[in-house]
């Protein structure tokens, strides 16, 4: 049996190729992800243990120099705070792995440096790529990645003109979803928290608000405000308006789990009752929703598969220039919790 090469230095790919007894370009061909298929499966998983084994950790500033392609690919989130990104990251992780990249995050969140010096220092590393969870309708940080020929993507967010792919929920169809179980409760006055207009999913989640207002048969009270960010403390100011503007309203949709929570907040300041004086439907059902009280109505977007696209769209994109730019849309689901019930029978 071949001996395991001396501890003191780094394991080489020469080492791994005495130690599985193959040739080194064999066992380069076996831990390189985009060539791994053109070895036997056998033999490629008997390369990747002898790997394991002795510890071969592969240099990637070597292979960087050599192919001109860092492994990297970096990925730039809103607000790294807010739950919902977590599984979105996870998606983006696992995907990527499976073709040898590495991920660098970098957090646009309240504090945080200018998105667009986030964005140059990751382009600055050499990422070979870009995911962009941050992007607003009409993005100036997709326009500065076309100018530099460094393939993006978009996540949970997509811009109006469209100039690269995204993967991002059918944010209409959600809407249609929240409004129809609560008129189907009863309810003929529902208000709405929009999210900030910049953002797709603010405009199109007040679109989808409104047709699916349009398309019941019964007819129906809506009202909107729109909130000033993705917050808590947002969602809070604007249902205060809503609340104000429209006292009336016997239910709420807002437009993420934030905002929802900001609503709560507003109800208990007035001394209103959820869902006994007013139901409430969430956008997302990020983590732990089933936890407050009172448990979350949430149009649930799955993110983790929603990530995976995301990097899927950027691999395609990676490994051919000309790929066609597409737009992958996930199909979201209602999960009905302990905000919403029928309205009282005074406030029909």
């Amino acid at each position: 049996m071949p001996r395991s090469p001396s501890k003191t230095r780094p394991i080489t790919i020469k080492d791994v190729a005495q130690f599985a007894g193959v040739h080194a370009s064999t066992v380069s061909r076996a831990l390189n992800p985009a060539t791994r298929s053109m070895v036997a499966q056998d033999l490629a998983a008997s390369i990747l243990r002898a790997a394991q084994e002795l510890g071969y950790q592969p240099d990637h500033l070597a292979a960087s120099l050599r192919t001109g392609r860092s492994l990297l690919v970096g990925v730039l989130l809103p607000d790294i705070a807010n739950p919902v990104f977590a599984p979105i990251l996870s998606g983006i992780t696992e995907r990527l792995i499976e073709d040898g990249y590495s991920t660098i995050v970098a957090d646009a969140g309240p504090g945080a440096p200018s998105a667009t010096t986030l964005l140059d220092g990751l382009i600055a590393h050499r990422v070979d790529g870009l995911v962009l969870a941050t992007a607003t309708r009409d993005d100036a940080l997709v326009g500065r990645c076309l100018e530099r020929n460094v393939p993006v993507v978009l996540v949970n967010r997509a811009e109006a003109q469209a100039r690269v792919s995204a993967a991002v929920s059918d944010d209409m169809r959600g809407m249609q979803l929240a409004v129809d179980h609560l008129v189907g409760l009863g309810h003929r006055r529902i208000g709405h928290i929009a999210g900030p207009p910049t953002l797709s999913t603010g405009l199109l989640r007040l679109r989808g608000f409104e047709a699916a207002i349009r398309d019941q048969n019964t007819p129906l009270e809506s009202f909107s405000q729109s909130a000033t960010a993705y917050s808590r403390e947002a969602g809070a100011e604007a249902a205060g308006r809503l609340l104000t503007a429209a006292p009336q309203i016997t239910a709420i949709v807002a437009a993420n789990d934030l905002l929802a929570l900001g609503a709560y907040d507003a109800l208990r300041e007035r001394g209103l009752r959820c869902p006994e004086d007013i139901s409430v439907v969430g956008h997302n059902d990020m983590p732990l929703m089933d936890l407050v009280a009172p448990a979350l109505t949430s149009v649930r977007i799955e993110h983790r598969a929603m990530g995976r696209e995301a990097a899927e769209l950027l691999v395609q994109r990676m490994r051919r220039a000309d790929a066609s730019t597409r737009m992958v849309m996930l199909t979201p689901r209602l999960v009905v919790r302990g905000s919403t019930a029928a309205p009282r029978p005074e406030q029909r």
